[in-house]
């Protein structure tokens, strides 16, 4: 029987911007495998396999085309989406996730869903050896979270003159390397971009986990918990943040773009 499989643009209100994530529903657990070679075969910086677990509630997973994750915002925001578009959650219901990364929530808000995930916040770390010529940036702060690597550069516009060396950044010890500065770009309080070739994603254009990471720093940083962070890669998108203790809440919008069957 042929699995269908949706693709979505997530953290944004327009296709071909934000994050594509393929998302699989299934009936069931499924086997890794095939998982794995699904996400091979879509080569997107993710795809999210998810099934029911108990009443109104799911099972997630995500996997790079290298990698299964242990932790995935668009994903999450795409596969959230997917199940009040479909039908498989009532409008007005929670999404509930069992994930590597605990229980993750999802809530409808007008155009925008908001997702209840946990905070990693950073601690001051010397920068990894290789790390500045890989960038081509001088850091003005550096600092380590549970997955990843930030890194505060001058301006918005060192963010998105970045062009790093991704063979060399390939060789830091992270999952992947968050840089970000204040925003000059009215409507943001921040900007960042991702960088993970080590994961076999050289560069993800909205990344909601970094967000775990980002909120927390900038709401430290500017003294306010409510934030707008803007990730300005070539597709570009907007996350809302809200930075509540060992929580985040992000938001995001997401638009389907593509329906397709695996056979």
């Amino acid at each position: 029987m042929a699995q269908k499989i949706i693709q979505v643009d997530a953290f944004t209100d327009r296709p071909f911007a934000g994050n594509p994530a393929a998302v699989c529903i299934l009936p069931g657990p499924a086997d890794e495998r095939w998982m794995r070679d699904v996400a091979r075969e879509m080569n997107l910086s993710e795809t999210a396999f998810l099934h029911p677990q108990g009443d109104g509630e799911w099972a997630l997973r995500w996997f790079t085309p290298e990698v299964e994750v242990d932790l995935c915002g668009h994903a999450t925001l795409a596969s959230s989406h997917v199940l009040w578009e479909d039908g498989h959650l009532a409008p007005g219901a929670e999404a509930r996730f069992h994930t590597r990364s605990g229980l993750l929530t999802a809530r409808r808000e007008g155009e925008w869903i908001s997702m209840d995930f946990p905070a990693k916040p950073e601690t001051e770390s010397t920068p990894p050896e290789g790390l500045v010529r890989a960038l081509g940036a001088e850091p003005t702060y550096v600092g380590r979270s549970h997955f990843d690597l930030l890194v505060e550069v001058d301006s918005e516009a060192t963010v998105r003159g970045l062009r790093p060396d991704m063979g060399a950044l390939r060789g830091v010890e992270a999952r992947g390397v968050i840089v970000t500065s204040r925003a000059d770009t009215s409507g943001y309080d921040f900007v960042s971009r991702f960088f993970a070739p080590g994961v076999g994603v050289d560069e993800d254009p909205v990344t909601g986990s970094a967000h775990c990471v980002l909120a927390p720093y900038w709401a430290r940083r500017l003294g306010r918990d409510e934030l707008v962070g803007f990730q300005a890669s070539a597709r570009g998108g907007a996350v809302r943040v809200r930075a509540a203790g060992e929580r985040v809440l992000l938001g995001g919008q997401a638009v389907t773009v593509l329906r397709g069957e695996l056979v």
